[in-house]
């Protein structure tokens, strides 16, 4: 019984330590549909690839903070690395710029990631 225990404490430990490296979050910054000046569509900023999953993900229009933002549930893949959707609905115009703002203990500073209007 004690073997077993022991035994099991080391795997415990063994799964655990696979999870420690860290990774930089790679962030993905798109409308749901072809943007169309003036007419309503979802932005989406994917965040994926990262660990440890403590993330900060915010949606800004011209520096401010996006209203009706959605966080989708955070998950992860086999090799515990994370990913995120944030998501809201917005009508794109031109001079309005887009971000994806990161926060996460890979960047030494939050990262600001521009979303690029196709229209």
């Amino acid at each position: 019984m004690e073997l077993a225990l022991k035994v099991g404490v080391l795997v415990l430990i063994a799964l655990v330590g696979l999870g420690k490296a860290d990774e930089a979050p790679k962030v993905e910054v798109y409308s749901r549909t072809q943007a169309v000046e003036g007419e309503e569509n979802t932005l989406n900023c994917f965040v994926s690839g990262f660990h440890p999953p403590k993330i900060d993900i915010t949606l800004l229009k011209n520096g401010e903070p996006m209203s009706n933002v959605n966080y989708a549930d955070m998950s992860f893949n086999s090799k515990w690395h994370f990913q995120r959707l944030v998501y809201a609905p917005f009508t794109p115009k031109k001079g309005d710029v887009y971000v994806c703002k990161v926060a996460h203990s890979t960047f030494t500073e939050p990262q600001s990631f521009r979303w690029d209007a196709d229209f």
